[in-house]
Parts: structure tokens; sequence; C-alpha cells
């Protein structure tokens, strides 16, 4: 290590059980980071301060308003910009002395193997199921530690999946809850210092595995809620079966699996945003958001009808695509609406948040 190096690692130096050989780990550790939102930034924020040398971020977003509230890699004069790219800079600043790849794309079937390949482990930032799937099945056939995370509200949850011969996500959750059953913070909010917790705890996890010290998460959830400062840590137990079936489909099956048929995404009609605006006299638009929900639709002859006073207010026979934040409940609610006889809706994939970022 040079002098620089020396000087800003010094309070790790001074730890036994880090010394200038854990250090040397660090420096030499290479880590992917999907995602580079509430739990991404502040866990890349760490890692890249620890002096881990090699840091990986994929994220195809741009920089929201929204997103500051608790993603705290960014500031007001990214908004707009690239995250993966925002984020490669802001780490860089912060240290300089490491390397950053940014990749400004979305993770698919079709690059996830070759990408986790070129990593030492992978963190999962990610806020979908069908993500979440489809790193921990890349992770199993690459052999590659996947550092788990999620929140909702208040509580988070943390583990690290196939590590050691250890548990997988599927272990955990074999079967994707129904689209809509847990909905994301862009439907009921979170407190912004929660995924600060819970992407540190990641990049703890992720510390340690490279050390080799202290317990790593390899067959416990840690459960963690704000409101009152609880923290509980549950056994898991690793389910044989699951991990074979994903050995079997091995890197050859990988690329034509399909995780959004998996999380059952594709059993109601959607569109996306490009179709949508390309083709926009031939639909009624409703928005289905609460009247507090920002930003609103009004300008672009979207039509407002809060889902809850839907029931009273379905009278059209139109084509008719359903607008939530996110897609997610506007994807439940046609799911729901179809079952009663309604063969005329659509969902629009990805929401408000796509429109938003087609500049409508």
């Amino acid at each position: 290590m040079t002098n620089e190096e020396l000087y800003r690692y010094s309070r790790h130096l001074l730890l036994p059980e880090i010394g200038h050989e854990g250090q040397e780990k660090l420096k030499k550790a290479r880590v992917l980071v999907i995602g580079a939102g509430g739990l991404g930034s502040p866990c890349l924020q760490y890692l890249a301060a620890a002096g881990v040398g090699t840091i990986g971020i994929i994220d195809d977003d741009v920089v929201d308003a929204s997103n500051l509230q608790r993603q705290v890699l960014f500031r007001i004069e990214d908004i707009g910009k690239s995250k993966a790219e925002s984020a490669k800079r802001s780490l860089l600043n912060l240290n300089p002395l490491i390397e950053c790849e940014s990749y400004n794309y979305r993770l698919d079937t079709s690059n996830t193997i070759e990408l986790f390949r070129q990593y030492d482990i992978v963190v999962d930032g990610s806020d979908n199921f069908t993500t979440r799937y489809m790193v921990n099945d890349a992770s199993v056939i690459t052999g590659t530690p996947l550092v788990y995370g999620s929140i909702y509200k208040f509580e988070g949850q943390v583990s690290v999946f196939n590590y050691e011969n250890g548990p997988s996500y599927r272990c955990l959750f074999p079967q994707a809850p129904e689209p809509g059953e847990v909905p994301g913070c862009g439907e009921v909010g979170v407190l912004g210092v929660l995924p600060g917790i819970i992407g540190n705890l990641q990049a703890n996890e992720v510390l340690k595995i490279i050390l080799g010290i202290g317990e790593v998460l390899r067959e416990k959830l840690l459960i963690y809620n704000l409101l009152f400062n609880n923290q509980l840590v549950i056994d898991l137990t690793k389910v044989q079966d699951e991990i074979d079936a994903i050995v079997e489909i091995g890197e050859d099956g990988f690329e034509d699996v399909d995780y959004q048929h998996f999380c059952g995404i594709d059993q109601v009609p959607s569109i996306s945003v490009m179709d949508f605006l390309e083709n926009r006299d031939d639909y009624i638009a409703i928005d289905i958001r609460e009247k507090s929900e920002l930003p609103r639709l009004e300008q672009y002859d979207v039509q407002e009808c809060p889902q809850s006073l839907w029931v009273n207010n379905v009278l059209t026979k139109d084509k008719t695509v359903l607008i939530c934040q996110s897609g997610v409940r506007s994807r439940a609610l046609v799911k729901q609406l179809m079952e009663v006889g309604f063969d005329n809706l659509i969902n629009l994939q990805g929401g408000v948040n796509e429109l938003m970022k087609a500049g409508y």
C-alpha cells in the first residue's frame, strides 16, 4: 500500500482483526452492487470508504427529486442523470484510490451470468421480486455470495445467501408473492433512514466476508424494526431441492427462464409506456392513485379515479389503461376486475415512474 492508503485506512490498520493483511484483501476485492437506490446508496458509500478495490454499480434508472429523501449518494445537480454514472462520480470523489465500473442498463437473463463472473460478491439492492429471484439463481449458478436486503415502511431484512454451501433466497421464499401483495416504497412510503441502516448492514456483511471475520448471516435472517428498535435474528434452513433445481437449469438454461412469468407479472393485459404514448388516442387513461400522490397527470388528458372509489365508477367498455405510481396496484386491480368480467382493462407497466422517465 502507498503512504496515502496507509494514512487513509489507518483506523482499519489499528484493528488486529484487519491490519495490513485485511486491508490488502479489501483492496483486491471486487463487489457488484445491484441498484444505486435506497439500499445501494449507503452500501456503496461505505464499501468505497472502506477501500474495496473494485466496485461495480448496475442501475438503468435516472435520479429523481423524490430519491433525495433517502438516496444519499445524489445531489440536486444529479437529477435527470444516470444513477449508475452519478454514483460512480460520487464514489470516486469520496475515494479516488478505488476503481468503479458503472453499468447503465437493466439486468436480464442475457447479461447477469457474465457480469456476476467478474465479481467476488454481489449485493442485492433491487426493489422487485423478478430481479431478486433472477439474481439469486445467477448467484447459485456462478457460486457468488449474495448479500440480500429489503425494506418495507419501517422494517428491513438482511441475509447472506449462497455462501459456503448455505441457503438461497428460494429456501426462504420458494414462491413469489402475488403481484401487488407486497407494495414497494413508491406505494406505501419508507422512512428515509431505514434504507440507510439496512444498506449499511449489507456493507457490513460484505466486509466480514472479504476479511473472514465475525459471524456472517449465512443461515440467518436479520429483521430490524426502527420504530421500536427491535432486532430479531431467525435461523434459516437450506432446502436442497430448491438449490438442485437451480443447478439443474445451469448456465445454458438460465437465459430461457421467464422470471416475469414466475412472478405472475404476465397474467394480465399490459402495455409499455412507449406503446401507450405512441397510441395514446386509442385508450382512455385513468389514474387510480389517491389525491395525495404526486405528480398529477391532468394536463395529459388522464382522468382521475382513486382506487378507493373505483368500484362505483367502472362504467366504460372502451379500452382503458389504468395507471398507478409503479404499475403494481394498477396491475392488481386489472386482475381483480378481470375476474368479475371486465375485459377492456390494461395495466401501464411501470406506471407514473416510467411516464416521468419518458418525459410525459
